[in-house]
């Protein structure tokens, strides 16, 4: 099942957020409830469950490690990378060093993004929102368009 849809929510001062029950009953039996947390694309953080992230380590596996930009990857994404788990509340806490990052203060916008979750400061995606050169319209035609 694909995550979906949007929710704001705060932030407490040890880090800890909700994630939404909707995109909790989207979590496979097999992640556990669980997640690997990591820096993500743009000015997010990344949020994958573990069934998923078990993939993802496979695909990484399969990188020509004699490449220095396959090296470079690997050393980024794994350095920010940490294991989560729901709390008895539904939270989870994010490390120090991805609150940063993400520029997290109080609040924070969780989003669905089909295979993960993302995690935003609402201000930062809203200024990504405004940066992106296609509308809506022209972006689904030139991704999906024939």
């Amino acid at each position: 099942m694909a995550f979906k849809g949007q929710a704001e929510y705060s932030v407490d001062s040890k880090g800890r957020v909700a994630i939404p029950a909707k995109m909790r009953s989207a979590m496979s039996p097999e992640a556990k409830s669980t997640f690997t947390i990591t820096r993500g694309m743009e000015k997010c953080i990344a949020l994958y469950p573990m069934d998923r992230w078990s993939e993802m380590e496979k695909e990484i596996e399969e990188l020509n490690m004699y490449k220095s930009k396959a090296r470079g990857f690997v050393r980024r994404i794994l350095m920010w990378a940490d294991e989560v788990s729901l709390d008895g509340q539904g939270r989870i806490t994010i490390p120090k060093s991805l609150v940063k990052f993400g520029n997290l203060s109080d609040r924070a916008l969780i989003l669905g993004a089909f295979d993960r979750l993302e995690i935003w400061d609402p201000d930062t995606f809203d200024h990504y929102l405004d940066d992106q050169e296609d509308d809506y319209e022209t972006l689904a035609e030139s991704v999906m368009g024939m």
